[in-house]
């Protein structure tokens, strides 16, 4: 199957002793099924995190023993629960259902298991189940992402002031390069909340986070300026997004507690 080729759910049972062993990496993509505003679709952040794990797994799995697990689409996403059509977990459910989904692994040959989030809502949560099922488990668990939101730390475009973290630039120009029939950019408008951008520490990744829903930024909930956004970036970006993706699943194929992961 074409962008399939090493998904665990295409095995048959006989094939699981003689796949996998302990350095095999298992990578579940985690995404979301929320509203992104009035120009993307509702599972933005899933298309994303399923097609870069997908392309990094069938470019470097064979390699380091990576296979992918079906993505999660319905998480923790009740920052936009006032939005209809928003279908989220609660924080107790889904560590619930990320543990189930550990258990399973422990349940396999394998001993690595990756996340790989493509919505920031995730993430401290998803920051908390790698260490349970490691102390569940013995799993070595980790947490990637597809892209590192903003206010996460990671980078922004300078237009939108470190604030464009749900569909702005770069997320439109993704969804514009892998599904551009679902993107409506006319709709599209600049959302960016510059006062936060003069704060020094209470802003989007700035040392004192805060609690927020994407409405408290006006009612369209997307926080950003997609009226930028090219297909021809989101091409760059996600072929940046496999290759960074591609080199943390060669360290974590090393990883090893005792010594550094690139020794």
């Amino acid at each position: 199957m074409p962008g399939r080729r090493r998904a665990l759910e295409t095995l048959r049972a006989t094939d699981i002793d003689r796949t996998l062993d302990q350095a095999s990496i298992l990578v579940l993509p985690v995404g979301a099924t929320e509203q992104h505003g009035p120009h993307l679709p509702f599972n933005t952040d899933t298309v994303i995190a399923d097609a870069v794990a997908q392309a990094t797994v069938d470019e470097v799995g064979a390699e380091v023993g990576a296979w992918t697990l079906p993505t999660l689409a319905i998480t923790k996403s009740n920052e936009h629960a006032w939005a209809a059509g928003t279908f989220w977990l609660s924080a107790r459910t889904l560590l619930a259902v990320v543990e189930d989904i550990g258990r399973c692994v422990a349940a396999t040959p394998a001993r690595r298991l990756v996340f790989l989030n493509g919505h920031g809502g995730n993430s401290a949560l998803l920051n908390v189940a790698c260490r349970e099922l490691r102390l569940a488990h013995g799993l070595q668990t980790f947490l990637a992402h597809a892209s590192v939101p903003p206010d996460h730390g990671g980078p922004s475009p300078a237009e939108e002031l470190g604030m464009g973290i749900h569909g702005g630039l770069d997320e439109t120009s993704l969804m514009l390069h892998l599904q551009p029939d679902l993107v409506d950019l006319d709709a599209g408008f600049r959302n960016v909340p510059e006062p936060l951008a003069a704060a020094e520490h209470v802003r989007f990744g700035g040392d004192v986070s805060f609690g927020w829903l994407s409405n408290d930024f006006g009612p369209s909930g997307h926080i950003g300026d997609p009226t930028g956004a090219t297909a021809e970036r989101g091409k760059l970006l996600f072929e940046a997004a496999v290759r960074s993706f591609g080199e943390a699943l060669t360290e974590v194929a090393r990883f090893d507690f005792g010594r550094p992961p690139s020794s």
